[in-house]
């Protein structure tokens, strides 16, 4: 017998002896899963974990036939994957690592090898045969597993990232016809396209004229975080309302002047009540304290 092609009914009957005996793997792979030092209770109920074993186990053993455990691209082996992939993004998204999710698949291998090496005990070859391919395929839904899981992660921590821009930078109306924004952190490319849009969809909204983009929360400033402050007042410009720079530190000052940059055609304020009062005086609103009477 060649022993990496292995005659059909040898294929068939490795088959036919998972699917007979599916509900001691399922038992098996189940009990590999809570016996793990790293079982996530807190994610996933032990009915969830059941029926999502239960799910897969059963699109494995009804698409996998004698010609197609060698073959991983099997049109019949599309369900097996379409499942793997949405427990793999799901996971993804409730916070489980790639190891809780990789011991999923990977338990599963264990509970069918335990069942192969029980049931061919007494054909060594048909054995060792089955061992490689099973190893070969499982291995290849374990790669499935990560990579679709590693997809899903980035999804989770693209959207964490916007909110957390969203967050960062947020809009405040401090008076009628005045919106302050202040940035805290650094400001790069992506940041300040998320700026741009929510200020200006603020003034549209607001109909405000005068916005104070304040920058005493923005650690350094360099060449770079200068043109993204530059086309922002450029862009809050062309909405019609007027751009005040707040928060000009002296460091912050004399790097400008070191680089070069031209900021003579904006105004800027050393703090963000002196770009308010100076908002006010735009608007010309005079604000006076008041003195109780006694």
């Amino acid at each position: 017998m060649n022993f990496h092609h292995p005659a059909p009914f040898y294929l068939y009957r490795r088959c036919l002896i998972l699917q007979k005996k599916k509900k001691n793997i399922l038992e098996d792979w189940i009990s590999l899963q809570l016996a793990d030092a790293g079982l996530r209770e807190d994610l996933m109920s032990n009915d969830e974990l059941r029926e999502q074993s239960a799910e897969l186990l059963d699109a494995l053993l009804q698409g996998i036939t004698g010609d197609n455990l060698a073959d991983f691209n099997s049109e019949g082996l599309s369900p097996v994957y379409e499942i793997l992939a949405g427990i793999s993004i799901s996971r993804a998204r409730q916070g489980f690592s790639p190891r809780e999710t990789g011991v999923f698949v990977f338990s599963l291998k264990d509970a069918i090898l335990k069942t192969l090496i029980i049931e061919l005990s007494n054909d060594q070859q048909a054995l060792a045969d089955a061992l490689i391919l099973i190893n070969k395929f499982l291995d290849n839904l374990g790669i499935a597993t990560f990579e679709t899981f590693i997809k899903g992660r980035e999804e989770v921590i693209l959207r964490q990232t916007d909110e957390i821009s969203e967050i960062s930078t947020p809009i405040i109306r401090v008076w009628d016809g005045i919106l302050a924004l202040p940035i805290i952190g650094t400001l790069d490319s992506a940041r300040t396209q998320v700026v741009m849009e929510s200020l200006l969809q603020n003034i549209v909204d607001t109909g405000s004229t005068i916005t104070i983009l304040d920058i005493s929360g923005v650690p350094t400033v360099d060449s770079l975080v200068a043109q993204h402050i530059i086309k922002t007042v450029a862009a809050t410009r062309l909405m019609g309302a007027e751009c005040i720079i707040s928060g000009i530190r002296p460091e912050i000052a004399q790097t400008v002047v070191h680089l070069g940059i031209d900021l003579s055609n904006i105004v800027t304020k050393a703090t963000l009540a002196s770009a308010l009062k100076y908002a006010f005086a735009v608007l010309r609103l005079d604000v006076k304290r008041i003195q109780k009477e006694k």
